[in-house]
C-alpha cells in the first residue's frame, strides 16, 4: 500500500489522490448572477444532496490550487444568496468542459458554452435549459474550510423548486437512470457515463435482517470459486431454502444421477456461480447447500 501523510504531500498531488479515490462524483452546473446582472455558470463535482427534509444540496467552490483564487460563483452567492443547480448529463458534458474555463467576470459562460438561459420561478439566476433537472435554491450558509490553495467553501443550498424534463421519467413518473444519462467526474481528465451496462440494480430489503456472511456455511464462505460479490448475494437472502426446495432443485439439475466426481464442491460451486450471475440466487443456494450436505 502507498501510505501518504496529507500534511506532508504537495497540494496538487493530494488533490489528485482525493479526486481519483473518491469517484465517480456527480456534476452540477451552478448558475448564479453577479451584482451587475451578468449570468454565470460553472461546473462542480464537489457536489451532492445531503437531506430531503429539508431538501438540501451542498457544493464546494474551492480555491484554486495554482494561484489560490476563487471562482465568480462564490462571489455571486455571497452577494445574491441564490443559485440554480443544474445536473450534467452526457448530452451537455462537452459544453460543461467549455464552461469550466476561467473566463473574466464580465463574460457569460452561457454564451461561451452555447447553453440556453431560461428564467427561474423563484430565484434570480437563470436555469440551464439543456439540463434535465434544474433545482432553484436559496443559499442558507457558506462555510469556509480554509484560506489556502485547494481550500473549500461549502455552499449550503435550500432547494425551493425542482424542474424535471418529462423525457427522463419512466412510466411510473420516476427518474429513469438510462434516460437521464448522467455523467460522473473521476480524477484528472477522466469521466464516466452512468448509462447502459454501467448501471446495475442492487436490491436489498434493508428493514429485514439477512443471513449475513457469518451465517453462511464454512464450505460456502471459503469457496475458491465464488467471489465476494457472489457471497454477498447469498448472504443477502433473508432465509435459507427449506429441505423440500433444495431437493426439488437437486432433481431439476439431476444431481442424484451425476457421477461421484461431479458431486464434488467445485463443479457445483461453478454451477452456482453461473446461476448467481443470472440472478437465480435461491437456486444457487440450493446447489451449494446440497454440495455441503453431500
Amino acid at each position: 500500500m502507498l501510505s501518504i501523510n496529507p500534511r506532508e504531500t504537495p497540494i496538487a498531488d493530494l488533490h489528485q489522490y482525493l479526486l481519483g479515490a473518491v469517484a465517480p462524483r456527480p456534476i452540477c452546473f451552478a448558475s448564479t448572477i453577479s451584482e451587475d446582472g451578468t449570468p454565470n455558470i460553472a461546473p462542480y463535482s464537489f457536489f451532492n444532496v445531503f437531506s430531503s427534509n429539508p431538501p438540501t444540496a451542498i457544493f464546494s467552490s474551492n480555491r484554486t490550487v495554482a494561484n489560490n483564487t476563487t471562482k465568480d460563483t462564490l462571489a455571486n452567492v455571497q452577494s445574491g444568496g441564490e443559485v440554480v443547480i443544474n445536473v450534467v448529463n452526457y448530452n451537455i458534458v462537452r459544453q460543461m468542459a467549455i464552461a469550466s474555463v476561467s473566463y473574466p467576470a464580465e463574460v457569460s459562460e452561457f454564451e461561451k458554452a452555447g447553453l440556453t438561459p431560461i428564467p427561474s420561478d423563484i430565484v434570480k439566476p437563470f436555469r440551464v435549459k439543456e439540463s434535465p433537472v434544474q433545482m432553484e435554491c436559496k443559499v442558507t450558509k457558506i462555510q469556509a474550510l480554509g484560506d489556502g490553495p485547494g481550500a473549500g467553501n461549502l455552499i449550503f443550498c435550500d432547494i425551493v423548486r425542482i424542474h424535471i424534463n418529462k423525457a427522463v421519467l419512466d412510466e411510473e413518473g420516476k427518474i429513469d437512470p438510462h434516460k437521464i444519462d448522467l455523467m460522473g467526474r473521476m480524477g484528472r481528465a477522466f469521466y464516466c457515463r452512468a448509462a447502459g451496462n454501467a448501471i446495475s440494480k442492487i436490491f436489498q430489503p434493508v428493514p429485514k435482517i439477512p443471513i449475513g456472511f457469518d451465517g453462511l456455511p464454512k464450505s460456502i464462505r471459503q469457496s475458491t470459486i465464488l467471489t465476494g460479490n457472489d457471497l454477498g448475494q447469498l448472504a443477502g437472502l433473508l432465509t435459507f431454502p427449506d429441505a423440500s426446495t433444495i431437493e426439488t432443485v437437486a432433481q431439476q439439475h439431476n444431481l442424484a444421477t451425476l457421477p461421484a466426481k461431479e458431486m464434488l464442491p467445485t463443479p457445483l460451486h461453478q454451477k452456482a456461480k453461473i446461476l448467481i450471475a443470472d440472478s437465480k440466487v435461491v437456486e444457487a443456494m440450493c446447489l451449494l447447500l446440497y454440495a455441503d450436505k453431500a
